[in-house]
């Protein structure tokens, strides 16, 4: 019995000393900062909240930075204010991909490790990517539609000029491709407001002449609930809505029938995992000026699926549950 408490004993204590030596690589000084656009979205507070987390695992300093409403332009010189306080790494989701790209080359040519999350800028030097499979996402999406619709019926997007609602568009056309009676009334861009995809929501449902509208989509996080509230104040019973993203007021809004469903992602995680991949590249440095995209001994992914889920009536207490467990802690 000696024998074997001491044998726990110094387990014990070696387990302890390689976790002190874990931490003791970091210091006060480290900084990693997450630049986004519309960073008051729950969604974006949601990533926030994996950042956090992930920042206090490691020891180190976080921050988030970026333009309150869609402004593109004000998120690349938020970029290059990071980029000036010189962070051991920078995670940046792309609104534009052109007007983005020199900004993130100047950032990994000054030496700064770049990882885009959930949005992506694929011909830029950043280093990989993490997030959805956005392609992935639509066909989901997309499958949802054409099992409600029957194969049938008229369908309008809502949808802003990025990479990765591009990719989502494009998922739902390969859905759509087998079944001609689909059609796509209008791909409608809301520049970065809500409010806009009520707007033309209430201009289809009370449109007395054009065809009647069977499908909104939306293919980012915000619209869903407006045009919700858009179909309530209507009582239009009869429409189907997909959402993106499970913010709180979309799951409630599945769980009171208004909603159709909602294609799950995870912003916690990429800004969780993010972190946890720049840290690691801080502290174990690679060749930043080698484009590792065609080398099948690369040090580093091209890409990190976080995944993405269907939400609907029969699993949405599940998400439910998880969103107010994490709020909880």
């Amino acid at each position: 019995m000696k024998t074997r408490s001491k044998c726990t004993l110094l387990t014990s204590i070696a387990v302890a000393l390689a976790f002190l030596a874990g931490c003791g690589r970091h210091d006060n000084s480290e900084r990693y900062i997450l630049v986004t656009v519309n960073s008051k979205l729950p969604y974006w507070q949601t990533a926030r909240a994996g950042l956090e987390k992930s920042a206090a695992v490691y020891g180190v300093k976080f921050d988030v930075r970026g333009p309150e409403t869609y402004d593109p332009q004000a998120e690349v010189q938020e970029f290059r204010n990071a980029v000036a306080l010189k962070p051991a790494g920078l995670l940046v989701s792309v609104a534009d991909a052109a007007l983005m790209k020199p900004a993130i080359d100047d950032a990994v040519s000054a030496g700064i490790p770049v990882i885009t999350v959930d949005s992506d800028a694929p011909d830029s030097k950043r280093l990989y990517f993490i997030g959805t499979n956005n392609l992935q996402a639509g066909q989901i999406g997309g499958q949802r539609v054409v099992s409600k619709l029957h194969g049938k019926g008229n369908v309008v997007f809502y949808t802003m000029p990025q990479t990765n609602l591009e990719q989502r568009l494009k998922g739902y056309k390969d859905a759509f491709s087998e079944h001609p009676d689909i059609k796509i009334v209008e791909v409608f861009n809301i520049n970065g407001d809500s409010g806009n995809a009520f707007d033309r929501t209430m201009h289809y449902l009370s449109a007395k002449d054009g065809p009647k509208v069977d499908a909104f989509i939306c293919l980012e996080a915000s619209a869903g609930k407006d045009v919700a509230e858009a179909l309530k104040r209507q009582k239009a019973t009869d429409r189907l809505v997909v959402a993106m993203d499970v913010d709180e007021a979309t799951l409630n809004l599945i769980k009171d029938g208004v909603i159709d469903a909602t294609i799950a992602q995870k912003p916690y995680t990429m800004a969780y995992y993010g972190l946890r991949a720049l840290d690691d590249l801080h502290h174990y440095p690679i060749d930043l000026k080698k484009d590792y995209a065609w080398d099948a001994f690369a040090p580093i992914p091209v890409f990190v699926d976080t995944g993405s889920s269907l939400v609907d009536k029969v699993n949405v207490d599940v998400y439910l549950k998880a969103r107010a467990d994490a709020q909880a802690k």
